[in-house]
């Protein structure tokens, strides 16, 4: 089984992606934590733990280490130093422990917005953030897929979506389709090196994912 290091274990969107690797064959969920007091949660889902800060060291974290899933972020409610530490620089030093330990594949949650971050309001500082961590992994050699959803939101998923590119509109996804589709990025062929945008949709997930992987 191939060991998956999930950054943002304990965020919502992160959470999810370890119940679903949890239920997989092919992959070993570990769940990077903060706190101490966090190891309960994957204790208890019999998912196992390892103890490393973003705003800290983190090489430890990544022995044995085969793919990562970046599902982490400051949150809406710290300031803009938090949010340069951590979705600015805790990803950089991700994608750097990404490189040195030879990770096969880099899976990066992004957001809507990142390529025009001045048109992002309020947003703009975090989407500067978050595109100035996209174009360092694009350009560190890692295999590597970066997806960016529209607003998330907590509605049960659906599995169906809309990706492309580029897609030029607005929306939301869930949360729960999200972390689904970030699970399917593991996968060798899908969404290798690159970046596209995603929301909800008509089409399956698998379909919508395996369309998109052979047409770009």
């Amino acid at each position: 089984m191939e060991k998956i290091l999930i950054a943002g274990s304990t965020g919502q969107t992160g959470k999810r992606v370890i119940e679903i690797l949890n239920n997989t064959e092919h992959f070993k969920p570990i769940a990077m934590i903060r706190k101490e007091e966090q190891k309960q949660i994957f204790d208890d889902m019999e998912v196992e733990s390892v103890m490393a800060d973003l705003e800290g060291d983190i090489e430890h974290a990544f022995k044995g280490i085969d793919r990562v899933i970046f599902a982490a972020g400051s949150g809406g409610s710290t300031g803009p130093d938090k949010t340069t530490a951590v979705d600015q620089e805790g990803a950089k030093k991700m994608v750097d422990a990404a490189k040195k330990f030879n990770v096969k594949k880099f899976i990066m949650l992004s957001a809507m917005g990142t390529d025009k971050p001045e048109e992002g309001g309020d947003l703009e500082h975090y989407l500067r953030a978050k595109k100035e961590a996209d174009d360092y992994l694009v350009d560190s050699g890692i295999v590597y897929t970066i997806v960016r959803p529209g607003a998330l939101t907590d509605d049960m998923g659906l599995a169906k979506v809309k990706l492309d590119l580029k897609l030029n509109e607005r929306g939301e996804i869930s949360r729960d389709d999200v972390a689904f589709l970030l699970v399917m990025c593991l996968a060798d062929p899908l969404g290798k090196n690159m970046a596209f945008e995603a929301l909800e949709g008509e089409e399956s997930i698998k379909s919508a994912l395996i369309e998109l992987s052979q047409n770009n």
